[in-house]
């Protein structure tokens, strides 16, 4: 069933609706590193949108929104992106939105679209008009009501009608773009913490560099605590 479901702006990853995990959900104390994963794919969304030359500026957003939001749909009409050994997120992009839920992985891809379009459907006909406009996080955030609504329409791929759905949806499932998150997101965050300051690698000897390592992991036997101190205020 879907476990969350965000609904962003691609210009510049605003948020703008959110459905997020059930606190009775028995995978509720995993699925908090998956809601900031969902944040991060708007955001590189954004990123990857400026970088393609999509984006001129929030002060003429409304005109360039959703010329460039009709490209990445027309690219990737449907993407899921995989997160783990459990989970993949689901999205699309369309009228300047990207709409992304996270599923389990043996949850039909086939009825996460169809659960995506829905709400694509009725977010745009609602709320089409403040995509530009939005200036606040979850400006949209009544939509949850239907987002649950919906939700629970599709949280048992066994019943009948989502059973109907599945044999008579003709999707090519060719259509959809299989992405891994490492791919998605990048090995940045991998290395955050890992290695001392970018600007303090500009600045520092290769000797302060070690101090600030050994510091960093409490090592510091055989390091005087004056040239510590030294090689920490040249870092900073």
């Amino acid at each position: 069933m879907p476990k969350i479901t965000m609904i962003g702006r691609v210009a510049d990853g605003l948020p703008l609706a959110a459905s997020m995990a059930d606190d009775k959900d028995a995978m509720g104390h995993e699925l908090d590193s998956y809601e900031r994963q969902a944040k991060k794919i708007l955001r590189n969304l954004s990123k990857q949108r400026a970088a393609d030359g999509g984006a001129d500026g929030m002060g003429n957003l409304a005109g360039s929104m959703r010329q460039s939001a009709g490209q990445a749909a027309a690219a990737e009409p449907y993407v899921t992106v995989e997160s783990g050994e459990h989970f993949s997120f689901h999205y699309i992009v369309d009228g300047g939105v990207c709409i992304l839920t996270l599923t389990e992985k043996a949850y039909p891809r086939r009825l996460a679209y169809d659960y995506l379009d829905e709400l694509r459907t009725e977010f745009l006909t609602v709320h089409g008009a403040q995509v530009a406009t939005a200036t606040r996080p979850y400006e949209c955030i009544r939509f949850d009501t239907f987002i649950q609504k919906t939700k629970k329409l599709y949280s048992d791929s066994r019943t009948q009608r989502n059973l109907d759905k599945l044999n008579k949806d003709l999707r090519d499932v060719h259509s959809i773009v299989t992405k891994s998150i490492t791919e998605v997101l990048g090995r940045g965050e991998k290395l955050e913490g890992k290695a001392p300051p970018a600007r303090c690698l500009t600045r520092c000897t290769q000797a302060e560099i070690l101090l600030y390592s050994d510091h960093r992991q409490e090592h510091t036997a055989r390091v005087g605590e004056q040239g510590l101190r030294q090689a920490r205020t040249t870092c900073e």
